[in-house]
């Protein structure tokens, strides 16, 4: 081997030689890398058709349970908690089936949590906006940081809107800004519904109406987005953003209130780690039912008025516009869906305490 030069030529090579033997050292570790990331790709995949076949056993071995539960099998798979189906078995072969009906449904709870961190195929809508593309995250770190990272969203977007609604309230009063203002609406309840799709794939357990109402927000925002200028838009308008105003306070409210519930409801083991804040009441947030319930009834009963304010518009002669009948009709889906789920839930947690009461 030559001798190094002296000078600046001479430190080049010296450096040269040194990334020499680092990118050497890049590449054995990218070759491990590699067959690591092969044998992961075996093992997921491994355990993902070995829970399915679990899965399948669990759902046919449930059916046989339900079967030698009654005595008339032609039941089978539509008795619930309210079956009236005769017992069939004794008293103590009745009580070892039904703890075998629980350690099955044991079983499928920690089949939902192993799945959380296995590659799955994505939902409908998720298939519709990003194709087959693989957004499971396989660390706890990494789906702890996407969930908190939409949660930071949903609060700063909340302070975002508040103070865009204010100021086309009280200070602006445009069809520009209403339409900057509605496009970010309909931006935002679509982001978060995908996020959503994300999370849920990620092992949250956000379900049933909290999730839909997101789709109907996305689909009268749009069609807010598109009203024209007019009379009947200048009618609805002061009411729409101060509706808005309102809601976005309380979805503000509810997010430091929720918040603070889970971060307690976790500490003790009570809650799973993915649950997220919702626009709405649940079981868990049982202490803080004097101080958000009258917020989020009145909230309902507003979505109920904007509905009604809306028909009546839509009836009157001077109205052409398509979109006001077409804005009423998600409103009042809105508080039928936000009303009685709320209700359903305050009436099973009355419901579940008074039958806790007498057991003690």
């Amino acid at each position: 081997m030559p001798p190094t030069p002296p000078g600046p030529l001479g430190d080049c090579l010296r450096d040269w030689e040194e990334l020499q033997q680092d990118f050497q050292s890049i590449q054995e570790t990218h070759r491990q890398y590699r067959l690591k990331l092969e044998e992961l790709i075996k093992l997921q995949n491994s355990c993902t058709s070995s829970i399915t076949r679990q899965k399948k056993k669990l759902h046919e071995l449930a059916l046989i349970l339900k079967k030698c539960q009654c005595d008339t099998p032609a039941l089978t798979g539509f008795c619930g908690p309210t079956c009236r189906c005769k017992p069939s078995l004794p008293a103590g072969v009745q009580e070892a089936s039904k703890e075998l009906e629980n350690q099955i449904k044991e079983r499928q709870g920690l089949f939902f949590d192993m799945e959380a961190y296995l590659p799955k195929k994505n939902g409908l809508y998720l298939s519709l906006v990003l194709g087959n593309v693989n957004v499971t995250l396989l660390s706890k770190q990494a789906k702890f940081a996407y969930k908190d990272e939409y949660e930071k969203f949903k609060l700063y977007l909340t302070i975002i809107l508040i103070l865009i609604s204010f100021t086309c309230r009280f200070l602006l009063n445009s069809r520009v800004t209403d339409a900057a203002f509605n496009f970010l609406l309909v931006w935002y309840y679509c982001t978060l519904t995908i996020r959503e799709s994300i999370l849920i794939n990620n092992g949250s357990r956000i379900k049933g109406w909290w999730v839909f109402h997101h789709y109907v927000s996305t689909f009268l925002s749009g069609v807010m987005l598109t009203w024209p200028d007019g009379l009947m838009y200048q009618k609805f308008r002061n009411q729409f953003l101060s509706f808005s105003m309102y809601q976005s306070f309380v979805q503000f409210l509810q997010y430091y209130y929720q918040s603070g519930c889970l971060y307690r409801l976790r500490a003790l083991g009570e809650r799973h780690t993915m649950d997220l804040t919702v626009e709405g009441f649940q079981s868990w947030m049982w202490r803080g039912l004097t101080f958000l319930l009258p917020f989020l009834f009145f909230g309902h009963f507003w979505q109920l008025f904007n509905a009604l304010t809306l028909f009546s518009l839509a009836r009157d002669p001077e109205c052409k516009e398509w979109q006001v009948l077409m804005c009423g009709l998600p409103f009042l889906l809105l508080f039928l869906g936000n009303f009685f789920t709320t209700l359903r839930v305050v009436h099973q947690k009355f419901h579940s305490q008074r039958h806790r009461s007498k057991k003690d």
